[in-house]
């Protein structure tokens, strides 16, 4: 389906609410600059990788606007953020309240879903507590109503001499002191109350901690059954209901220890008469008690009891899938098994069975984004419409055509942010860093606030063409709301659709940091200066990436490859006798039994919309076949050998691999280490050789100090106070933990005896500190150290810091140091015919940038070897030789091949969206 942008006033003619105005901003590389941006416009923020985009927008204002915040909260709340650094610059004036939609999903809760993070499962349990229809777990009966005299029958059948009290619940699990609920208890003139299970007098109540969660409730009587006690049994029962809204406990003695059981006048099974708290939000929270299943604590799911118990002896395969396990369980559900009693559903047996209009909660949370609004926009036609067959109450029907409109509409901005494919109860944590913007930028839309500074970065990462322009609408629906929306963006159509562009440049790290140009789109686009003035220019586009680069080797560190002369493209035709890695009866996820063939020895983008099949076709099927079928050929055994190819039979497939392909490099964007001391230059292994060329420095060699003394992860020559991350991490309680600057040794990670060592003047710090740009230039006379920095900077990491955290690099910067790792290992490139696949590798990039990595892949397919990236950007799609395109939507939608051609004949086909997109780019 076709986006058509709505035709808006420019920005010259709406009213603004004036400018944000920076000072003297000298941020990481900034150089002292001052700027005023507008307010309530849609700002967008770019150049070339490393330029300072991000230290302009979030390092900076949106810091700057935390800090400010974080001024206005009390005293209390202020001692645990006074450590936090104000950021680089002599003043921010105008700056409105920020929020900032990252893409880090790493400080969600394990619980978190979709739908709680966009506020969708709060009107549902709302919802469901006012108009669902429970039943009983174990008849499946409904659950009805108790009158008094039933809870009296139901007692007189604990037999002759039973011991019991008759409870009314007054406070059932709330916070508070609640010393106004003793005065009332002692004023109707009960003696006595039990406090968290605990018998107290009531002239004389217990003072409660306020910050603790407490239940209470009166005894209204005390008797043994016995006969004649039906009358006042009915009495106690009828006045117990009344004080307890309905709610009643009758707690009976067995032995030393009191066994409750609740009754109430509104929920009670005909069947079995088993008595159940009446319908609260909190039944459907996950997050609670009351709720929550009490076998997962709801997770979803359980370390199975074998592994718990690590049977095996050491080194057994079960006993170390168990130890990796059991620290990943609380944070990480969704590596785990389901759980058996709820089957992953997180409610219990009585939660999880209420219906409303014949729908469970969990069922309806399992659907995706674009059938649960279907659903729920029925609903609502059921709900007012009175002939409709809807058992509902009068009370139930105001508060569903209250709250459930409130759901549709964030369902609505979910589906229009591009994730119409996701399911509701999708875990939060599995959402890649574009989803989970898109998704908070959709809670944001739905919140409604207005004044408000929004702060993105790249919000159209994973996004197709074909979403972009409803991401387009949205972000103006939150300016045109009366906020500020700055947004960090490579992507052109968003540079296109801004009221105002700010270019920053004209290179990355040292070579950045200035504002090159400032203005509308158009503006920029004519500017000379501009690094991104000519990408916005059609003509300039088709000459650019409609050309292929000249045929080099990789980098070598010498020389810059992006100033190879272009030439006209030489295709690399696919024809029968070309050799294919084939895949047939394909069945996983959204995949309907498709046959795809990845001819080798090319350049193979595998595209179509969000949620199409993409990554399943690669990641869960491509990559672990292949690595099966190399596996089972090295070790001779689970193959059939046809000649030049291998047969492996999968339940999802079958596998044709060619014995021309020998390796399988997969490269994708998870995070490279868990801590802060990984790094670039630890995981490329760059760090390795540097420490040798410390360790051979003649005052190293006088104190005796080995290359294992210039590691931060080694006791003896780390910092011993912040054990060589640098930093320090503070638990803010009320908000995400914020890492400061190690006092001790300033962000250095080395002890003062190992910083006395220098190389050409610089210490180990010191290289650290270098962008890897500098890096190259300064160990140019120490070949294994330059040539593997080389091969980083050709993948367009040259602005980034070699002792960067890699916690704090993005997805795409991940994968591009792993493809350099890869590329800059001794004796691997050129060995063997490889298979390299990429997801999305052009993730944060410039179009500048872009055409570096492209090139760099050609030259990879040139020298023998297979690239297979999954991709979205049309520059780079348009440089492939083979495109295998899915769809044609996402999701239920989705699944099926599309097409399988050259770029050019895509563009031919009139039922992709790729094609279209690709079409229109070079229109």
């Amino acid at each position: 389906m076709s986006v058509t942008t709505k035709s808006r006033p420019h920005a010259s003619e709406r009213r603004t609410g004036g400018v944000i105005r920076v000072t003297g901003a000298r941020t990481h590389n900034l150089k002292n600059i001052t700027i005023e941006i507008p307010r309530d416009q849609l700002v967008v923020f770019t150049g070339v990788s490393g330029s300072g985009k991000s230290s302009l927008a979030y390092d900076t204002i949106y810091a700057e606007g935390q800090r400010r915040y974080l001024e206005s909260v009390s005293t209390y709340s202020r001692a645990f953020v006074e450590r936090i650094e104000r950021p680089d610059v002599d003043r921010v004036e105008g700056l409105p309240p920020t929020v900032s939609v990252s893409q880090q999903v790493g400080s969600v809760r394990p619980r978190s879903t979709l739908a709680t993070t966009t506020e969708i499962y709060d009107f549902l349990r709302l919802i469901y507590a006012r108009a669902g229809v429970a039943h009983s777990p174990a008849t499946g009966s409904r659950v009805e109503r108790q009158s008094a005299d039933q809870v009296a029958e139901a007692v007189l059948r604990f037999g002759d001499r039973a011991k019991i009290m008759v409870l009314a619940p007054l406070v059932r699990g709330r916070k508070g002191a609640h010393q106004s609920v003793f005065e009332k208890i002692a004023k109707d003139g009960f003696v006595r109350a039990r406090v968290d299970g605990e018998i107290v007098d009531t002239a004389e109540p217990p003072k409660l901690a306020k910050t603790k969660v407490h239940t209470i409730e009166a005894v209204v009587d005390r008797l043994v059954v016995k006969e004649g006690i039906r009358p006042r049994l009915r009495e106690s029962v009828e006045l117990a209901l009344k004080l307890g809204d309905g709610l009643c406990v009758v707690s009976r003695a067995e032995g030393d220890a009191w066994v409750d059981r609740p009754f109430s006048e509104k929920f009670v099974c005909p069947d079995s008469g088993e008595s159940f708290a009446p319908l609260e939000p909190r039944s459907f929270s996950f997050n609670s008690p009351y709720g929550a299943c009490p076998a997962c604590e709801g997770l979803g799911a359980v370390v199975p009891e074998d592994l718990r118990r690590g049977r095996g002896r050491r080194g057994d395969r079960k006993n170390d899938l168990a130890a990796e396990m059991l620290p990943l369980a609380p944070s990480h559900p969704h590596l785990l098994p389901p759980c058996p009693i709820c089957n992953g559903e997180r409610l219990n047996a009585f939660s999880r069975g209420v219906t409303l209009d014949g729908v469970r909660l969990p069922e309806l949370t399992a659907m995706a984004v674009t059938d649960s609004l279907t659903w729920c926009s029925r609903l609502i036609e059921k709900v007012r419409d009175e002939n409709a067959s809807l058992d509902l109450t009068v009370e139930a029907r105001l508060a569903t055509a209250k709250a459930l409109p409130e759901a549709v509409n964030r369902l609505r901005y979910l589906e229009r942010v591009g994730l119409g494919y996701l399911t509701l109860d999708r875990p939060t944590k599995t959402l890649s860093g574009g989803e989970y913007q898109r998704a908070r930028l959709s809670g944001c839309l739905g919140a409604g606030l207005i004044g408000v500074g929004y702060v993105l970065d790249e919000p159209t990462i994973g996004l197709h063409p074909r979403d972009i322009g409803r991401l387009i609408d949205t972000l103006r629906d939150l300016r045109d709301a009366g906020n500020s929306v700055l947004i960090v963006e490579h992507d052109l159509a968003v540079i296109a659709a801004a009221d105002h562009v700010i270019d920053l440049g004209p290179g990355a790290g040292a070579d950045g940091g200035l504002v090159v140009a400032a203005g509308t789109p158009a503006e920029i686009a004519a500017n000379p200066e501009s690094p991104t003035g000519p990408y916005l220019r059609a003509a300039t586009v088709r000459e650019r990436m409609g050309s292929r680069r000249e045929n080099k080797p990789l980098p070598d560190g010498r020389g810059s490859e992006s100033a190879s002369p272009t030439r006209t493209a030489r295709p690399r035709p696919v024809t029968q006798e070309t050799p294919c890695l084939r895949l047939s009866n394909i069945r996983r996820h959204n995949l309907a039994n498709i046959d795809v063939s990845i001819p080798l020895g090319r350049f193979v983008a595998v595209t179509g919309v969000s949620g199409s099949g993409k990554s399943t076709l690669v990641m869960d099927v491509i990559v672990p076949a292949v690595k099966q079928a190399l596996g089972a050929r090295d070790q001779g055994s689970g193959a059939r050998d046809q000649g030049d190819e291998t047969l492996l039979l999968s339940p999802d497939s079958c596998l044709l691999t060619p014995d021309s392909l020998q390796r399988l490099v997969p490269v994708d964007q998870s995070p490279l280490g868990r801590t802060s001391r990984s790094t670039p230059a630890t995981y490329s292994g760059v760090w390795d050789e540097i420490r040798k060329v410390f360790a051979t420095t003649k005052e190293s060699r006088l104190r005796g100090f080995k290359a294992s003394r210039f590691s931060y992860a080694s006791s003896d020559g780390r910092c011993p106070d912040c054990k060589g991350q640098g930093t320090q991490k503070i638990e803010m309680k009320f908000l995400p933990d914020v890492f400061v600057t190690c006092p001790t040794c300033e962000g250095r990670r080395f002890n003062r005896q190992t910083l006395s060592i220098t190389f050409h003047g610089k210490t180990a710090a010191d290289v650290l500190a270098m962008r890897i740009d500098e890096a190259v230039a300064f160990f140019d006379a120490v070949p294994k150290v330059r040539e593997r920095l080389a091969t980083l900077a050709g993948v367009g990491l040259g602005y980034v810091e070699l002792g960067q955290s890699a916690l704090t690099l993005s997805g795409g910067e991940a994968q591009r140091v792993r493809l350099a790792t890869e590329l800059g290992l001794p004796g691997k490139i050129g060995a063997a015919p490889t298979l390299f696949v990429l997801d999305e590798p052009t993730t944060g990039l410039h179009p500048r940038d872009i055409e570096r990595l492209v090139d760099l892949l050609q030259r990879l397919v040139d020298d023998g070897h297979t690239v297979l990236v999954i991709e979205h950007e049309p520059a780079v799609i348009a440089s492939a030789d083979w495109v295998i395109d899915l769809g044609p939507e996402g999701g239920a939608g989705g699944g099926r091949l599309v097409a399988a051609c050259s770029p050019a004949e895509l563009m031919k086909i009139s039922a992709s969206h790729t094609g279209r997109a690709i079409a229109a780019y070079f229109s």
